[in-house]
């Protein structure tokens, strides 16, 4: 049998019906191909790259059959500009410079809706990963440290705080030893008393 984009007819026939299964459910999408791959042996991402060629491959009348009644389309997804990156991007970095976590903050800028909170937590993610130096230029323009120079900022105030702590417990070595030959000597003391007294 000829396959459709690497699955069997009858394979992406089980997945478009245990796709409408699964939102019918209420299910999320996300949950769906995790157990569908569960399930199958493949994996989640694999599953989830083929329900979206599926759903592109329109002009294949095999698919168009099956999709047929279904109401499942894959909703085209329009890339951020630059200057919408950046604003998202500032956002996020402002909240995290409040002690906000990243989900937290794409969460408050996307104002509960799921689809929108992943695009602005995937956009973070994947500028931190490929595009650091934007990200630093960002921290900038906000009036935010660089992580280098936070790095280095959290370092230096480390080592001022060891070297206090350090010459506070070298005081404290000091005044220690000299109370413990203050004692020593006060012992020596008595001791000699002591046998005095006996003779």
């Amino acid at each position: 049998m000829n396959k459709i984009n690497g699955y069997t007819e009858e394979e992406a026939k089980s997945l478009v019906q245990y796709v409408c299964e699964g939102i019918n459910s209420g299910n999320t999408l996300s949950g769906i191909f995790a157990s569908y791959a569960e399930k199958t042996g493949r994996a989640k991402g694999s599953v989830r790259n083929y329900y979206y060629a599926l759903l592109r491959s329109s002009g294949d009348s095999r698919v168009k059959e099956i999709l047929n009644g279904t109401n499942l389309k894959a909703e085209k997804i329009v890339q951020f500009s630059d200057g919408e990156t950046d604003k998202i991007l500032k956002a996020i970095l402002l909240q995290k410079s409040k002690g906000i976590s990243v989900r937290r903050a794409v969460q408050n800028l996307s104002g509960g809706d799921s689809k929108l909170m992943l695009r602005y937590q995937n956009k973070y993610r994947n500028v931190l990963a490929k595009q650091p130096e934007r990200i630093d230029k960002l921290m900038k323009e906000c009036g935010l440290n660089s992580s280098d120079e936070a790095r280095k900022k959290l370092e230096n105030e480390i080592n001022d705080l060891y070297d206090r702590l350090a010459g506070g417990l070298k005081e404290e070595n000091k005044r220690l030893t000299q109370v413990i030959k203050r004692l020593s000597d006060e012992n020596s003391l008595l001791k000699l008393q002591v046998k005095n007294l006996s003779n």
